[in-house]
């Protein structure tokens, strides 16, 4: 006659709670990776690589500072890391490869660091990004941006592309090829809305614009003006 062995209610619980260990670990690979594959980068989002170029310009912002620091350098590099927190949550909430950066002229990259824009007076030595596709030689009439949007004047950073800086407060820019107090207005000739902005701060292209700037002339969900025109008009 044979013995038919039982398990213990310690057993049964033990054996239970593995059970539930290896289905909840299964799960969670899955859906890792399932959130992996979702993610997007610079080569297929037009969002993501608006923000990988915020971050890349910035990136060289901040190794330029850090190889020629001068008094300001310091407050400066803080001041664009928040920026670079603030660039990063955008890709997360996009999408994105956190993290994702394209240096001026050259491709994406993951990685981290980054910066925008901040008060100083120092020059950046980053040559002003190439653009894909060259912009018109004149402003159409359409312009939907900022004060003093009217204004025409000398068309500048011709093939540039305009991204935003991350930075908050009222419409400004920053450039690494005009000073201080400089005017600049910037079209999007993708759908012909303009802005005037003040230069108000060094960065690592011809032209930035900050938050409150880009939504004036920016597509919904785009982060990257293909087709910028870029004029001095004071």
């Amino acid at each position: 006659m044979s013995r038919r062995r039982t398990l213990s209610p310690k057993k049964k619980i033990a054996l239970a709670v593995t059970a539930v260990a290896v289905a909840g670990s299964g799960a969670f690979a899955l859906a890792a990776t399932s959130n992996a594959a979702n993610v997007q980068n610079a080569s297929t989002s037009t969002v993501c690589q608006g923000l990988a170029t915020a971050l890349g310009n910035n990136e060289s912002f901040i190794a330029a500072q850090k190889a020629n620091p001068d008094a300001q350098s310091a407050a400066r590099i803080a001041n664009r890391e928040a920026v670079v927190a603030e660039i990063k949550r955008k890709q997360e909430a996009s999408g994105c490869q956190v993290g994702e950066s394209i240096q001026a002229g050259g491709s994406g990259s993951a990685q981290s660091g980054g910066a925008a824009q901040a008060g100083g007076s120092a020059q950046d030595p980053q040559a002003s990004q190439a653009a894909t596709t060259a912009p018109a030689t004149t402003a159409p009439a359409n312009n939907t941006g900022g004060a003093g949007t009217s204004a025409s004047g000398q068309q500048v950073c011709k093939g540039s592309t305009v991204t935003l800086s991350g930075e908050g407060g009222a419409p400004a820019a920053s450039s690494n090829q005009f000073p201080a107090g400089t005017t600049l207005k910037v079209t999007n000739l993708d759908n012909n809305k303009s802005t005037t902005v003040k230069v108000t701060s060094v960065s690592g292209s011809c032209v930035l614009l900050n938050n409150a700037a880009f939504e004036q002339v920016r597509e919904p969900g785009k982060f990257l003006i293909r087709r910028a025109l870029i004029e001095k008009v004071g």
